[in-house]
Parts: structure tokens; sequence; C-alpha cells
């Protein structure tokens, strides 16, 4: 498997909310634009042999704009969307708490698989990270790869390839547009970067 750069899209323009936006095609705000500018400054001297992105323009845009010096081609992959938050995508937790008790229960217990009304649960979304983790296998180690995705994905992803039980994926910090780099190798995987966000200037 290839050297992983892992990268979160930047800030949207519905973010200051701190609502559950999943599904919901949120585009960049211009901050966000100025962040995937500051990542593709940032990886210009990387030898990027292929990208791979949600479909979800947030993240679309991000991959479009960072590795817009590279000849690499963008895949486009469900895989890689952020869960699906069903009847409460775009609620605040506050809102949950109010309308779906239960459920915040779950989202504030760290070991908890939640699973939203209408929507996916966590196995769901896992089950789609290691889908895409099998469209690896096919890069070879000198290759390096660049992931740009959201929260949930990456932050599961990350569990994975360093065997980490996935019960503590909410314990991996990830911001927008940070930047992360794992190392992979036949027998195992090392994290060398995570959540970097020193290339944002403002």
């Amino acid at each position: 498997m290839a050297r992983l750069i892992l990268v979160r899209h930047g800030k949207t323009k519905l973010h200051h909310d701190d609502r559950f936006w999943g599904k919901t095609d949120v585009a960049l705000s211009d901050t966000g634009i100025r962040q995937a500018e500051q990542l593709r400054d940032r990886l210009a001297a990387e030898k990027i042999s292929a990208v791979y992105t949600s479909k979800l323009s947030r993240a679309h845009s991000t991959a479009e704009i960072a590795a817009s010096r590279h000849q690499a081609r963008i895949t486009a992959c469900d895989e890689l969307c952020e869960c699906n938050f069903g009847y409460v995508e775009g609620l605040t937790f506050t809102e949950i708490k109010r309308l779906h008790p239960r459920l915040a229960e779950e989202l504030n217990n760290w070991h908890a698989r939640p699973s939203f009304p209408g929507g996916e649960s966590l196995d769901d979304l896992d089950n789609r990270v290691q889908m895409f983790l099998k469209r690896l296998k096919k890069h070879k180690q000198t290759e390096t790869v660049l992931i740009v995705a959201h929260g949930g994905p990456l932050r599961l992803m990350i569990c994975h390839l360093l065997g980490i039980d996935m019960k503590h994926w909410q314990k991996v910090q990830l911001d927008h547009a940070s930047l992360s780099i794992i190392e992979t190798y036949p027998q195992r995987a090392i994290l060398s970067l995570l959540n970097d966000v020193s290339h944002l200037k403002t």
C-alpha cells in the first residue's frame, strides 16, 4: 500500500452553526477556499500519484484545489462521503438532545456505535471505509496517495490502518484543512503526522 496523505476538507459556508452536516452538499466558504489553496502550496513538493475524494462538493473542491499542481487523476468515491445523519441532519446537538434523547446519550458515550434514524449507523460508515481501503491495495509502497474526505471516514480510516479499535474513533482530532500522513509497510503502518495545520495562515 502507498504512503497516504489524509486531508479533511476546508471550512464550509455553514460550519459556524456547529450542526450535523453529513450527506448535505455544503459548499466551501471563502475561508475554506483559502485553506485549500494553502494546502496546495504545502503539497507542491509532494509526488502525488493518485487522488481520492468524497463526492460531496466541500471535499471534492478541496481536492481539486489542493492537487491542482499535480497531474494525478482525481477519483470521487461514495465510500468517502460523510455519514448520513438521517432525521437529525442539519440539527445541533442541543436540538438532537431535545428531539432524540436516546441518540444524544449514544453520541455522548464514546464507546457506543450510534445509529442515526433514517440514515446510517457507525457500522455502516465503517463498512464503507473498509471497502475504500481495499481500493488502496493496488497502489505500490513507493507511491503517494492523497485522500480528501470528512472527519468521520478519516478517523475510522486512521483507526483501521493503525490497528486501533474503532471505539476510539472520536478520540482522533482532525481540524478543517488539516494534514495527516500515514506511512504504510507490508506488516504495519506508522502515523508520522497528525492534524497538522501549520500551513494555514488565516
